[in-house]
């Protein structure tokens, strides 16, 4: 039996394509979806991906018999708001990201969902990524030895015409986007022991958007770098994501669709001694998420992001924005 879920909001940038993702799933049944805002809801409309879709309050859609799951899509000023009155009413959620700009907020949210065995899944975009996942089983697996080094970027290029709706969040480019690649940075070395951020404003725009930023996060054995930019050209294809270890590399680059060059020091598994391109599988975006979803609420496995680590990578994603992250209780 198909798994009942809604969606709340569109605003997010990925609102479409997680709505795409969940109706060509085999695993879920779309119910509805809400959106108070109505040019939203009009712009929406317009959308393939919402056509032939069931339009309702959010109020009727937490109440739709059988609702298991909602995806949370709202402008993310609004997601932690959203998430917390999903979970109040018993429902797993679909959380896109950031995890807003209150780090007790969102605690709190996780607590209440694990107390009434709900999962609460972040919107990562590389998670299941199949790049990341051999580069965090090379990690697991110990495959690179001791890992040393993480570096990654990920920039693009924004036009002027859609720097405004970033430049109200003080975190930048580095909150917006850079959150993707931190996630990936806590899953290979755990939560930092300290991040320094540096963030720019170096577009020749009238805005204040921080729109190039760097942070470093520090371990006892370690560092990782993380860049963001909003000025790159053709920013898309430079982006990376680079764990060195005693034994071994992984070279992701780009990050979609993902090209991998590994390095071994010796032989593992299927993979030889030195370096070697590495063929990855075609993949759409999101459609991992909604799969292993699918398979956490049916209590088929755990899920491999618990509320620890996403407590620490949003974290992480407030420090190296450069924002003050209040005691999470």
């Amino acid at each position: 039996m198909k798994i009942r879920i809604g969606q709340i909001g569109t605003g997010h940038a990925h609102a479409s394509g997680k709505m795409a993702a969940m109706r060509r799933s085999p695993d879920f049944e779309v119910v509805g979806v809400g959106e108070a805002d109505p040019q939203r809801r009009a712009a929406a409309e317009r959308d393939r991906a919402y056509q032939g879709t069931k339009w309702l309050t959010e109020e009727q859609l937490l109440n739709v018999q059988g609702l298991q799951a909602v995806a949370v899509e709202t402008e993310v000023c609004d997601l932690l708001a959203t998430a917390a009155r999903c979970v109040a009413a018993g429902k797993h959620i679909h959380l896109d990201k950031p995890a807003g700009e209150s780090l007790s907020a969102f605690k709190k949210i996780l607590d209440d969902a694990t107390r009434q065995g709900l999962t609460v899944q972040m919107g990562y975009m590389f998670r299941y990524n199949p790049a990341f996942q051999l580069s965090f089983k090379a990690v697991r697996e110990g495959w690179l030895g001791e890992v040393f080094e993480v570096h990654t970027v990920i920039s693009k290029a924004l036009p002027a015409s859609q720097r405004a709706p970033l430049a109200k969040y003080p975190g930048g480019t580095m909150f917006e986007l850079g959150c993707h690649v931190i996630d990936a940075v806590v899953s290979v070395l755990g939560k930092p022991d300290r991040v320094v951020p540096f963030a720019r404003h170096s577009g020749k725009f009238g805005d204040d958007l921080k729109d190039n930023h760097l942070a470093v996060f520090e371990y006892p054995r370690a560092t990782a770098t993380v860049r963001s930019a909003l000025l790159e050209v053709e920013g898309m294809q430079r982006r990376q994501f680079v764990v060195c270890g005693s034994e071994g590399t992984v070279d992701i680059r780009p990050l979609e669709p993902p090209a991998v060059r590994l390095a071994l020091a010796q032989p593992r598994g299927d993979f030889r001694k030195g370096y070697q391109d590495v063929p990855m599988p075609r993949h759409s975006r999101y459609d991992g998420d909604f799969a292993d979803l699918a398979r956490i609420i049916r209590g088929e496995k755990p899920s491999d992001f618990p509320p620890a680590h996403d407590l620490a990578v949003q974290e992480a994603v407030l420090l190296a924005s450069g924002l003050q992250t209040e005691p999470a209780g």
